[in-house]
């Protein structure tokens, strides 16, 4: 299984060094991430960003999961819309949420 802090502190900070591409997405991503903590992508603001925040700090869009559903996602990023349609990972922009599979996977 994926691990979350793992995720963020050295899987995606690389992802964005090897794909600068992915600013393209032009939205701030905030992942609150129930029994983890809450951490911002920035693919806004170019060279892009990954840093741990605090559950307050603004955001284009807001992920809320609990860390158990959030890392089966990291295995397996279809399983995101799944978890949508059921109530267990929540969006607060649809749109920008769509966008997250083709960065995760």
């Amino acid at each position: 299984m994926a691990e979350t802090a793992e995720f963020f502190d050295s899987y995606m900070p690389k992802k964005l060094t090897d794909k600068p591409d992915l600013i393209k997405t032009n939205a701030i991503f905030r992942f609150d991430i129930a029994d983890a903590g809450t951490w911002i992508i920035d693919l806004k603001n170019p060279p892009g960003a990954v840093r741990a925040c605090e559950a307050t700090e603004a955001a284009d869009c807001v992920i809320t999961v609990a860390k158990a559903d959030w890392e089966r996602v990291l295995d397996n990023p279809s399983l995101a819309m799944q978890l949508f349609m059921t109530g267990k990972l929540k969006a607060s922009n649809i749109g920008l949420a769509m966008a997250l599979q083709k960065i995760l996977g």
